[in-house]
Formats: structure tokens, C-alpha cells, sequence
């Protein structure tokens, strides 16, 4: 049999009929009668399956019962205009081979629902649902997209290391590397381990940031990003928390607090039109499942449509406001007079929960919003001060249904108030000589943030849960695949 194969997705766009292809994927379903076996066959190039019509008198019975779910096939036969309802094209088939057998009473993945806990548990398989195939093919598009601005605005894409020696946000929440014997540690003369016999000859961790080593570039090339894994080894089993996940991390030297706020609107407004432009398809099942699962809820508890959440984000400028007149709106706000929000907002210096940033944006504005100039304690060491001695020139990106979306800042270029502040955070020196030293050498003012790559893919899908919008999700006590 030949092995040219055609695409599903360009066969269901073909215009020419009544021509010998070549399918090959896998079976999502098959029906039939004595006459004729029909199977639904899927290659991941589309969320929608091709009709195979087998001729029960062309084939033997025994040949015609290896064709089961989850079975793969290698089909060649002629495309039809086909005369059943729900497809246009089918195709007809010569000669098949089942590539690989499925015993369809083993099987996980059976044409019905399957629960999203239920998928997690297989989810080596997961991704041969209509689902998972979605959210997969959005994931990439999204990941195209990042890249195709970034090159298209001049920046440079950055390798930084997964491997560091520092704490970027100064949690200590983080994932320790060793090669040493964990049964028989080397011990100094004061019963502490001895570092300087492992690996690197210091203590290691895995990266919460790339953010410390792309400024490095930046002060160089001027406009660079990192776009990689982050860990995070954080006790915590919510449905927006991975140990695991995917950072975008421009920086931008040259540019103040407005500048990156700027960029950081019309990068999110870019990423969404292309999604709509590019996965309209995957979107609308997408938010038609969304909308079957709100069915139960009442009218004024249901989400906005994913497509017109999507357009409503490209519609509007986002607000610009500080903290200090975000905790004003919030604290004479209803739900926070009537006990209604989990955390009360006292005054100034509260650290805003979810609940408090949709509020703004779902409730009050109707828009996304940009919060700027929140309180130095609340935020990390490097973000520049501002003149009032008590805020620095930080902004959030607050999203309808999420919250927080990205998060960034000016950087405090001033060597001596940096110093200052490391010290008074009692951040080890030595650590840290080498994000000094580009405040020692030609400092300039620059600005970056981070978008956290999945919080993103779980506004653009409509998914709630963190878990299913990354292939193969890291959380504590999990581990699998």
C-alpha cells in the first residue's frame, strides 16, 4: 500500500472529488450493519473526523473486526461527497491495514464523556480526545504566536539557564539539584552539608525565573525574552498552581513603567486576535463544551462565551490605575461592607487575592485593568522605587475569570538603592554580585514581566483547571509520564 498519505484536515477542504487518497490515523468510533462498516478516523490535523466506508462483501469478517476503537489504519480508497448527515467528504475504501490492534475492552479512551479528573489519570492518552486535541493545537498556535512577536518587535530570544544558585523571587519555594548521596551527605566540621563536594561545588536549584539572567542580555541587546520552564516547588493542590509551567519573560532596556505596560497590552491583545483569527475552529468546541458544562448554573453565575471573552479583551483599552485607588474602590465596595469577599480589604497595604482583582475587572470596570505603584513590601527587591519612598513602579495585568494575568515592573537601576534593598531582605551578597555588577557597568532605566504560559492557555480554552491546559502536569505527589 502506498505510503503517501493525505492530511484529514486538507481531505475535509478538498474540492476534488472522486480521487484515490491515502488516510491513516486513528479510530474514534465505528458503527454498522451486515452490508457496511463505517469508522470515524481522526490524525490530530483537525478537530473533526473522517468517514471510512467499508464494504462488508470487499473484506473478510475477520480482517473487519481488527478495526475497533483506538486501533490504527492505514486506508486507501476513493474520496466521496458523502450521502450521510454530519460530514460532506468521506472516503470509501480499496485496501486498509491496521497498523497497531486495540483490544477495545482495555481500552481507557471509549466514545463518551470522560471526566477531566478521570483523563489526568490517563493521561498518556488524553490527548486522543476531541478535548485534549483542542487544547493541544491551541497551545501550539499560541506558542507561535509568542515567538512571531517578540521577532517581529526586534527582540531577542534568550536560552537562560534552568540550573541557577539564586532565588529570583526570594520565596525559597524551589526544586533542589544534587548529585550527592542523599543516604551518606558530606558534613563540615559544623554538621552542616559540605556543598562544596557536589556537583556545581555550591547548593542548586531549579529556576522560578529566568528574569535575573535576561536582564543580563538586555543590557546589551536592548529588547530580549525567555520563553521556558519555571519551577516552583510550592506545596499547593489549586486548580491555577503547577510545580512545573512555562514563563514568557521579556526585558526592555531603554523603557520606563508606561512603556512596558504598553508593550504588555499589545502583546496580550496580539496573542488573542491570533487565536481567534487561527483556531476558530478549536475554539468554538471549545466554548460549546463550556457552555454545556454551565448549564446547571444560574443565569447570573455563568462565564461569559469564551469567543465574545476573547473580543471583549480586544475591544477595550485597558484601565490604568494605581493600588492605592484599586484598595479605595475595593474597600467601599458592596461585596466587601457585606462580608462577602474571603479576604476583607482593610486599607492600604493589603495584598490583592483573585477575588479582589476580578472583582475590579468583571464588576466595577467591565474591562480589563492595569494596576501600577503597589506598596515596596509586597513586592520583589528588584523593582525600581518610586520618589514617595513607599510604592515601587510595578504593574499587574488583571483578565476577566483569572485575575492576574502578568506581572512586571521597572527595574531599580540605581546600584546603591538596589544594595540597599538587598541587604534589607537579607538576601545573600554573594548570590548576587553578578545582577549588581550591570548596575556597576553602564546601567540604564529597563522594564520586563512575566506572563505565566499556562494562566494564559487557561483563558484562551475556558478551562478552569491549570492541570489540563500543560501535557503532562507537575503537582505535589505527581509525578507521572
Amino acid at each position: 500500500m502506498s505510503s503517501k498519505r493525505t492530511e484529514i484536515k486538507e481531505l475535509l477542504q478538498a474540492e476534488e472529488l472522486d480521487v484515490k487518497v491515502v488516510v491513516k490515523g486513528w479510530v474514534r468510533n465505528c458503527r454498522g450493519n451486515n452490508f457496511v462498516l463505517f469508522a470515524a478516523v481522526n490524525d490530530g490535523s483537525s478537530l473533526q473526523n473522517i468517514q471510512i466506508v467499508f464494504d462488508t462483501e470487499k473484506f473478510s469478517e475477520a480482517d473487519l473486526k481488527k478495526i475497533t476503537v483506538g486501533c490504527s489504519l492505514s486506508v486507501e480508497g476513493t474520496l466521496k461527497a458523502s450521502e450521510g448527515k454530519g460530514q460532506r467528504v468521506e472516503v470509501v475504501a480499496d485496501t486498509f491495514e491496521v497498523l497497531g490492534l486495540c483490544n477495545p475492552d482495555e481500552y481507557p479512551i471509549q466514545p463518551k464523556k470522560h471526566s477531566l479528573e478521570f483523563l489526568r489519570e490517563n493521561a498518556h492518552l488524553r490527548f486522543r480526545t476531541n478535548l485534549f486535541g483542542a487544547i493541544m493545537r491551541v497551545r501550539h498556535n499560541m506558542i507561535y504566536a509568542i515567538h512571531t512577536f517578540f521577532t517581529q518587535k526586534g527582540f531577542y530570544n534568550i536560552h537562560t539557564p534552568l540550573i541557577t544558585g539564586s532565588d529570583c523571587e526570594g520565596a525559597g519555594e524551589m526544586f533542589q539539584v544534587t548529585t550527592l548521596d542523599l543516604n551518606d551527605l558530606p558534613k563540615t566540621e559544623d554538621g552542616a552539608v559540605d556543598y562544596s563536594q557536589d556537583f556545581f561545588g555550591k547548593m542548586t536549584n531549579l529556576t522560578v525565573s529566568g528574569q535575573l539572567e535576561v536582564e543580563l542580555a538586555c543590557m546589551a541587546l536592548s529588547k530580549v525574552y525567555t520563553f521556558g520552564p519555571t519551577f516552583r516547588a510550592e506545596n499547593s493542590n489549586t486548580t491555577r498552581h503547577l510545580a512545573e509551567f512555562w514563563m514568557i519573560e521579556p526585558e526592555i532596556a531603554f523603557a520606563d513603567i508606561n512603556d512596558d505596560m504598553d508593550i504588555a497590552e499589545e502583546f496580550l491583545k496580539y496573542l488573542i486576535k491570533y487565536a481567534l483569527d487561527h483556531c476558530r475552529e478549536d475554539l468554538e468546541f471549545l466554548q460549546d463544551r463550556l457552555m454545556q458544562e454551565e448549564k446547571s448554573k444560574p443565569q447570573n453565575e455563568r462565564s461569559m462565551p469564551l469567543i465574545e471573552k476573547l473580543e471583549f479583551v480586544l475591544a477595550n483599552d485597558f484601565q490604568r490605575l494605581t493600588y492605592t485607588e484599586a484598595i479605595e474602590i475595593l474597600k467601599e465596595s458592596k461585596p466587601n461592607q457585606k462580608g462577602q469577599f474571603k479576604y476583607k480589604i482593610e486599607g492600604y497595604g493589603a495584598d490583592l487575592q483573585s477575588e479582589h482583582e476580578r472583582y475590579l475587572v468583571e464588576k466595577h470596570f467591565k474591562k480589563p485593568v492595569i494596576l501600577t505603584g503597589y506598596p515596596k513590601e509586597i513586592k520583589a527587591f528588584y523593582m525600581k522605587q518610586n520618589p514617595d519612598g513607599k510604592t515601587v513602579a510595578a504593574m499587574d495585568i488583571l483578565f476577566p475569570g483569572i485575575g492576574e494575568i502578568i506581572g512586571g515592573s521597572e527595574r531599580e537601576a540605581d546600584f546603591d538603592k538596589l544594595n540597599k534593598r538587598i541587604e534589607e531582605l537579607n538576601i545573600p551578597m554573594k548570590d548576587m554580585w553578578w545582577y549588581l555588577d550591570t548596575r556597576r557597568f553602564g546601567a540604564v532605566p529597563h522594564s520586563g514581566f512575566g506572563l505565566g504560559f499556562e494562566r494564559l492557555m487557561l483563558f484562551v480554552t475556558g478551562m478552569s483547571n491549570i492541570r489540563d491546559v500543560i501535557p503532562f502536569p507537575r503537582y505535589p505527589k505527581s509525578a507521572e509520564f
